[in-house]
């Protein structure tokens, strides 16, 4: 049985790093790494790239059901996503990135800071060494996005909106060193890929 994500306070911004820490270690997903079923299909639904669901062209407006597919969604290795239980497996469509980060909160400076993002799922990601940041190789170009779950080389990620990139570069900038790059929880990530 999969236990349901502890609500968020209303105010992300009044939540401690200590109170998103026990959020995190409260949260239980499925084991959907270990689900190999061999039914499969298609689901007839779609992420699309500003973060909302939809099911046979139909938008899902209930918050509560995209949250639950959320914890059953997995990428392969092949890049593709889809949804998983013990009985079957379904293709879904993503378009860009299956979440969006839409808050930051950023305790502490240079090396000991560190990072907890809100996604638009209201699920909690602390940047860090098994949630890396990554902005892409082309300064003119950012791609900003955060590893949420799954594998390091094909899990899912967040994007991470425009205003929090620009709030992770204006912190960047002023503890620079030549190299832009932000520190959260013990790990540095460059802006620019080398």
């Amino acid at each position: 049985m999969v236990s349901p994500a502890p609500s968020l306070p209303k105010d992300f911004s009044q939540l401690s790093l200590t109170e998103a820490a026990e959020l995190l270690a409260a949260r239980k997903l499925p084991p959907v790494e270990s689900w190999h079923p061999e039914r499969a299909g298609d689901s007839a639904m779609e992420i699309r790239a500003d973060g909302s669901w939809y099911h046979e062209g139909g938008r899902i407006n209930r918050p509560a059901m995209v949250k639950l597919f959320s914890t059953i969604l997995r990428r392969e290795p092949d890049g593709s996503h889809v949804l998983v239980t013990p009985a079957e497996k379904l293709v879904i469509a993503v378009e860009d990135t299956p979440f969006r980060a839409v808050e930051m909160k950023s305790e502490g400076e240079g090396r000991t800071r560190k990072l907890v993002f809100r996604l638009d799922t209201d699920d909690l990601v602390m940047a860090g060494a098994d949630h890396p940041l990554t902005f892409g190789s082309d300064p003119d170009d950012p791609d900003p996005r955060l590893h949420v779950r799954g594998a390091l080389d094909h899990g899912l990620e967040a994007r991470i909106d425009r205003a929090l990139y620009y709030d992770i570069v204006e912190m960047a900038l002023a503890e620079g060193d030549g190299h832009p790059a932000i520190w959260s929880n013990g790990e540095r990530f460059p802006l620019v890929a080398a």
